[in-house]
């Protein structure tokens, strides 16, 4: 058995300590390798080979570890992708530990649902009967009964998850452990962990390919994007792309991964068949410093046509032209826009403004913000269920 050594973890560093970041990427490299992270080499030479996944013993009795009200959280057959939905908006915020419902047609809020500390990534299970939410600074994946609203059961998944996915049947559950370096996989019919997968420090953007063959990870520290092959949890690439990558999206072929790098600036736009980066997508909003545009969120319509991309620091959302990558328009919004989410029918789009602590609802065909909505104290993710 290797003795593992562990690897440092600290602040992220500005963006002017450019050598520290390159010194952590050859840190995480060289772990992979077989240098830094185990005392024993792995004999591949200079070729980068990541470290097997690690199983998990399952517990076949209390699920020690684990809070979990199993009733809940149980999975059946796939519900239809298109199930029909109660048209509220849902959004989390950070400071206030709770997530707020507003009436998806008059913008109204219903409610406020109390969640576990620091709520951030959310995700709808398939069929929209449950809402489960990373609570951050309480470990832990909180789960609402989106007909009760209400918290009806909550999971235990490790240090500071901030973003997560689910297998396209809703049974899998992958959440990145920003603290461990881990990916980290939950079977949801009895919330068993099924492996830890290591990853570049700081994980956070998760994605599963439609198909369930793929679950991509970005690592903010490393600068990579690390490409997992669910059939035996191996990572099949490891993708440099910019400073801090963040989120990722594919477009509806499957044949291109977006990823947002909030230190460049910029998108790296990967090749899903052979695993590179083939284009970098820059922002050039009027009136902005290169180091206050910040993308983060990202959606793309139903077509593949259109992608939404936002900017944080440079409180804008750019409209990029997918076909010809070219930024057709940029929409000015609130302070600091972090997360996004369009509308089934593409008509509206949504925005979370963290420092203004709103949400900006856009027109799609004017492009025009039809309305700000106050809402919680930093407000990160926006789930729609229509």
């Amino acid at each position: 058995m290797e003795d593992r050594v562990g690897l440092s973890l600290g602040v992220w560093p500005s963006q002017a300590r450019d050598s520290e970041r390159a010194a952590q990427r050859g840190r995480f490299l060289d772990r992979l390798r077989g240098v830094v992270g185990t005392r024993r080499r792995n004999g591949s030479g200079d070729r980068t080979v990541v470290p097997p996944a690690r199983p998990v013993r399952r517990d076949s009795g209390g699920l020690a570890g684990l809070i979990l009200v199993v009733a809940l959280l149980v999975v059946g057959a796939p519900a239809p992708a298109g199930a029909a939905g109660t048209g509220y908006l849902f959004v989390s915020s950070e400071k206030d530990n709770l997530v707020t419902v507003l009436d998806g047609r008059s913008l109204d809020k219903v409610q406020d649902i109390p969640t576990g500390d620091r709520p951030r990534g959310m995700r709808f299970s398939p069929d929209h009967k449950r809402l489960y939410v990373a609570c951050g600074d309480s470990d832990r994946i909180d789960v609402i009964d989106v007909a009760t609203l209400k918290v009806s059961g909550h999971l235990e998944v490790g240090e500071d998850p901030e973003r997560f996915d689910l297998s396209p049947d809703g049974r899998l559950l992958y959440v990145s452990n920003e603290d461990d370096a881990l990916l980290t996989v939950f079977d949801l019919r009895d919330g068993s962990r099924v492996r830890e997968i290591e990853v570049g420090e700081e994980p956070e953007g998760v994605l599963a390919s439609p198909d369930g063959r793929t679950v991509y990870v970005t690592s903010e520290v490393a600068n990579m994007v690390h490409v997992i092959d669910t059939g035996d949890w191996a990572v099949r690439a490891n993708v440099v792309v910019g400073n801090r990558p963040r989120r990722l999206v594919l477009t509806p072929d499957g044949r291109r991964l977006w990823v947002t790098n909030e230190l460049s600036g910029n998108v790296s736009i990967i090749d899903t068949a052979d695993d590179r980066v083939v284009h970098t997508l820059g922002f050039e909003p009027k009136g902005f410093r290169p180091e206050d545009i910040t993308p983060v969120g990202l959606v793309l319509d139903r077509a593949g046509k259109t992608a939404y991309v936002t900017l944080g620091g440079a409180n804008h959302v750019a409209v990029v032209d997918v076909p010809d990558l070219r930024v057709r328009r940029y929409i000015l919004v609130g302070w600091r826009p972090w997360g996004i989410a369009l509308s089934r029918d593409g008509r509206t789009l949504y925005v979370t403004n963290g420092r203004s602590d709103d949400l900006s609802v856009i027109d799609v065909g004017t492009l025009k913000v039809r309305r700000s909505v106050p809402v919680g104290r930093v407000p990160y993710t926006v789930a729609v269920d229509d």
